[in-house]
């Protein structure tokens, strides 16, 4: 079998997760034996990952042929808005654009079984298959010597303790709230790794971003490889987004094996326990309170049950539910 992944403006979007989620396709598609085509023309199936109009006409111009397409639904209108400036203005037109798009699959697959209910709700009547944007475990290990590197890179002291969390600079990533976190725990160091264009969000984010507390770093965008130098250097890893479609870097943290704190919302709590797996936090004092309490060793460690928990979402196993679509 053949399938030609595509992704629009690959290199506009390689730094968000469906950037980094085609590239995981196509790992997890090697893995099982199935190549990937270079041309449309060639493949036996296409898949496609955005939804830009060349997206919409391409999925078009396949079935034309007789080729199907297998439309990977990864936006949602709940996390287009509060986004960038006028999302919200927008967003019920995104979302019958992005219903227009979906409905050209033959097939449709969504990361999470929230992202499907979300699809249904949308008047999506085909079938919905959902299969997790995955993650490399192999890849993921945490090593002494990377998390010294990073310490070093950043300026930290042995004694400080580092709360990490990455994703695009915008509101629904929870961005200014790990701001309001930073401010109130000045015992802590924070670090936020990500990049957004802030001529395109909100003046509170903006200001946010150009005006950090003293213990806060904004990074920026870095490669995977120092990353994850970040992840086994850090003490602790805290996601305060408001919506997720799945939430990759999620996946990273607990293949990672470093303790996890999350937003209390539905796409998380369909397969991580809570206090089993991860901990959850629902406003800014819980997060607080929590982030301290794990820090200081008052609540018992979760890593282990995380990293099993997302064991099931190792490319090769996703390859699989792939290739069965």
């Amino acid at each position: 079998m053949r399938v030609f992944l595509y992704s629009e403006l690959q290199r506009q979007i390689e730094k968000s997760g469906v950037g980094r989620a085609i590239l995981h396709q196509r790992k997890a598609l090697e893995a099982n034996g199935v190549c990937c085509a270079e041309r449309w023309q060639d493949a036996d199936v296409v898949h496609i990952n955005t939804v830009f109009p060349h997206s919409f006409f391409l999925a078009k111009k396949a079935k034309r042929h007789g080729i199907p397409v297998v439309y990977h639904a990864h936006s949602t209108k709940e996390d287009f808005r509060n986004s960038y400036v006028g999302s919200n203005l927008f967003a019920p037109l995104f979302q019958r654009w992005i219903k227009l798009c979906y409905q050209q699959g033959t097939k449709i697959v969504t990361p999470s079984f929230y992202a499907r209910s979300l699809l249904k709700q949308y008047g999506i009547e085909k079938k919905i298959h959902v299969i997790s944007n995955g993650i490399a475990l192999s890849e993921y290990q945490k090593d002494t010597a990377a998390g010294q590197r990073f310490r070093k890179q950043y300026g930290y002291k042995p004694q400080d303790q580092v709360i990490l969390s990455v994703g695009m600079q915008i509101r629904r990533k929870g961005i200014l709230d790990f701001v309001q976190l930073a401010k109130a725990m000045p015992q802590y160091q924070f670090i936020w790794f990500g990049c957004t264009n802030l001529r395109f969000v909100s003046r509170k984010v903006r200001q946010a971003v150009l005006h950090p507390p003293k213990n806060l770093q904004f990074a920026g965008y870095v490669p995977k490889e120092q990353l994850q130098d970040a992840y086994s250097g850090c003490d602790l890893f805290l996601f305060p987004s408001y919506e997720e479609t799945e939430g990759i870097v999620v996946l990273e943290a607990l293949a990672m094996q470093i303790p996890v704190l999350l937003r209390r919302i539905p796409v998380y709590t369909e397969w991580l326990k809570e206090s089993q797996d991860v901990y959850f936090a629902g406003d800014l004092q819980e997060f607080e309170t929590k982030a301290a309490q794990i820090l200081q060793g008052k609540l018992p460690d979760l890593t282990e049950n995380g990293y099993h928990a997302v064991q099931k979402k190792d490319l090769p196993n996703v390859g699989k539910q792939l290739l069965r679509v």
